[in-house]
């Protein structure tokens, strides 16, 4: 009797334990359709523009929607041919996130980590000028942030580092050399032709053009 209620106990919690993990129908941990591709998600530490972990952002996971990873799969099998693999920073993200960004970006005295993320930009000015907003699509599952690291593990030279707040970041500037253009652009190219859209302001963020939820801005917890 004692084993029976030792093996009920056990199949209870595991039961729970899989309930709590479980993604939204049409959502997928990117890394179970792309085992090798490597993620950096920085909303999950003290490394980005905010300098401190992100609301819903519990574990250093990835989430998107199925059908963007598996666009992402083809971009991957395709730059590994050439040696070269994709790198995550960021995907799906919770509105909570997104309302965590907008109360920051009204505490115009922190500025803590604007020396690296926005160091020509004044900090008042960052909603007007887009870097932040009142929703996102990466809360609609199929945006992601991304870019293309060599064999040894180092990011291409892409002119700016990701999330960085500043001209400079838009795709193909003028303001960075032509070798980080043609970088961008093999980014660029690959992204497309898998589906994706870019944006104008920043070269490492492209959505599904046929995202599947493209009117839901979702707020499940990254865990």
């Amino acid at each position: 009797m004692k084993i029976a209620h030792s093996f009920l106990a056990f199949f209870i919690a595991i039961s729970t334990s899989i309930c709590q993990n479980r993604l939204p129908e049409g959502f997928v941990y990117i890394d179970d359709i792309i085992p090798d591709i490597v993620l950096e998600i920085r909303y999950c530490g003290n490394d980005n523009f905010v300098g401190q972990p992100i609301a819903g952002y519990y574990e250093e996971k990835c989430i998107v929607t199925k059908a963007a990873a598996i666009q992402l799969k083809s971009v991957q099998e395709n730059l590994k041919a050439q040696g070269l693999r994709l790198k995550v920073f960021d995907a799906y993200r919770p509105q909570r996130a997104v309302d965590h960004f907008r109360i920051w970006a009204r505490d115009w005295n922190d500025t803590l980590m604007k020396y690296k993320y926005y160091p020509n930009e004044a900090k008042p000015t960052l909603f007007k000028r887009g870097y932040i907003s009142t929703r996102s699509g990466h809360s609609r599952g199929s945006t992601v942030d991304l870019t293309i690291i060599d064999r040894n593990g180092d990011e291409l030279d892409m002119g700016t580092p990701w999330d960085f707040f500043g001209v400079e970041s838009r795709p193909l500037s003028w303001r960075i050399t032509e070798q980080q253009r043609e970088n961008q652009r093999l980014l660029r190219d690959l992204m497309m032709k898998n589906g994706f859209k870019p944006l104008p302001t920043e070269w490492w963020h492209f959505t599904l053009a046929e995202e599947p939820f493209p009117k839901t801005y979702f707020d499940f917890v990254i865990e």
